[in-house]
């Protein structure tokens, strides 16, 4: 064979490789990710407290995002960054990244170590912050917002978010179930309800309650 047919062959061969492993999303760095915050969530299973979700709320999330193939993400209440790290590590497979807010400096110092231990520092921009005040001053827009936070807040934080919500986005409220309401109360759920614009659901399978509503048209 010709040297130059065969360098076209090796050369092509080579970028037919390089082209499947772009596309390939089982890399070899994707499955390190993956065995390390498994192993980090592994090594914390049944110690989250501060108000944190559950593990089996965690999952929920993390499906939603992607499922929905969301990348600019927003957690209302960091805790010690329990659901951060299940929202960041679905960013992680779609390319985006969390924004995540806690006004107590002693549990958002501990989110912050979580999220580097468990390999997603680099998915999650972490603000210690009053959400009252950073969350209507954030520019969005957001396809995905977790609301887990003070709860007699819960309106007022989906008002601040709505217009930066992308249609096709989704509001996630936590400790909120159809027909107790969870520990939100009524007025939340039934303004969202109200809206003609948003479509709200509830996640089967959560003990706490997730209210999951989606943004289906702009108006």
């Amino acid at each position: 064979m010709p040297m130059r047919i065969r360098l076209i062959l090796i050369v092509s061969s080579l970028l037919s490789v390089t082209v499947l492993a772009a596309f390939d999303p089982i890399t070899p760095g994707a499955q390190d990710l993956d065995q390390k915050v498994k192993a980090f969530l592994d090594s914390r299973r049944g110690q989250w407290q501060d108000l944190n979700v559950s593990a089996n709320d965690g999952k929920i999330l993390y499906d939603l995002v992607l499922k929905n193939n969301y990348k600019r993400a927003l957690d209302i209440g960091t805790s010690t960054g329990h659901s951060g790290i299940w929202i960041a590590w679905a960013l992680s497979k779609t390319g985006g990244k969390l924004i995540t807010i806690e006004i107590d400096e002693g549990l958002y110092r501990q989110a912050v170590a979580n999220f580097r231990e468990a390999g997603l520092a680099d998915y999650v921009d972490a603000r210690l912050a009053d959400a009252h005040d950073l969350v209507p001053a954030l520019k969005g827009p957001f396809d995905f917002v977790f609301c887990d936070a003070d709860k007699a807040w819960y309106k007022k934080y989906f008002v601040a978010v709505l217009p930066k919500l992308d249609v096709g986005g989704c509001f996630a409220a936590h400790n909120v179930s159809e027909g107790l309401r969870g520990w939100v109360g009524p007025e939340f759920i039934a303004y969202v309800e109200g809206l003609p614009n948003m479509e709200t659901t509830f996640a089967l399978g959560s003990a706490a309650g997730i209210s999951i509503s989606y943004k289906r048209t702009a108006k």
